[in-house]
């Protein structure tokens, strides 16, 4: 069985230059890429797999810089928007970045999205809590998000509880410093701080899975104890209707 696993983080109001969202961005691309050689190669995302195979870039300070100068990266006059893709390996289906950073508005925040490799249960090699935990250290020390949060389609479905953006736990949470402190959680449960970022959580160190009814509960558990700490408010506030464009929480 092969579930969808993703990571997304989100930060709200921070106008930023290309030139510091190219250097957040080479930073974020080159630890990615010390967590796994799955995340080594890079193409620009495009209307067709096989266009894309054609757009490969080394992600450096100055590929972004030129990325950011066209009018196709540009989120109008508020920031910039990115895709990349690390193309079709064997059976699975890459993994994917989609990334808005720069902006300035505060009821469509900034945010990244990296979407990772379906991978069986028992068949992992992305899908670790090894590289994945990399991949949020990335996030956070590239992005210095206010939430992220890494996990499967089925669990943000049943966590989420719908809101838009109101935060809960995945496999993998991250709250920054100015969303409050994480208490101590019961085992298996693992608080990790991230420099003078944050605080990296992880529920259990195997792959958590909507399926495993244990895994559903233990999330829950943690999920009332953080939300009783105060740590979940509204990354979007109730009212703010969705504009054709902008990307689904």
């Amino acid at each position: 069985m092969s579930e969808t696993y993703g990571i997304k983080a989100y930060w709200g109001h921070r106008p930023e230059s290309a030139e510091q969202c190219a250097d957040r961005a080479e930073l974020f691309f080159r630890l990615l890429a010390e967590c796994h050689p799955a995340f080594a190669r890079w193409y620009e995302k495009s209307s067709s797999d096989q266009t894309a195979l054609q757009l490969g870039f080394e992600p450096t300070r100055e590929t972004f810089l030129r990325f950011f100068g066209r009018e196709k990266y540009q989120s109008g006059k508020d920031g910039f928007r990115f895709g990349a893709w690390t193309g079709r390996e064997a059976d699975d289906q890459g993994a994917m970045v989609m990334l808005r950073c720069g902006s300035k508005g505060e009821v469509a925040p900034n945010n990244l999205w990296l979407f990772l490799p379906r991978e069986a249960l028992g068949e992992e090699h992305v899908l670790t809590a090894p590289v994945v935990a990399g991949a949020m250290r990335a996030v956070a020390v590239a992005w210095d998000p206010e939430w992220a949060v890494a996990t499967a389609d089925g669990l943000w479905d049943e966590l989420s509880g719908g809101s838009r953006l109101g935060c809960f736990v995945g496999w993998m949470t991250y709250f920054s410093r100015e969303r409050g402190e994480v208490p101590l959680l019961a085992a298996p449960v693992r608080g990790e701080p991230l420099g003078d970022k944050g605080t990296l959580i992880t529920l259990t160190p195997e792959r958590l899975t909507p399926s495993n009814p244990e895994h559903v509960a233990l999330a829950w558990r943690a999920q009332t104890v953080l939300e009783e700490q105060g740590l979940f408010r509204l990354m979007v506030q109730p009212g703010y209707k969705q504009k054709a464009g902008d990307a689904p929480a």
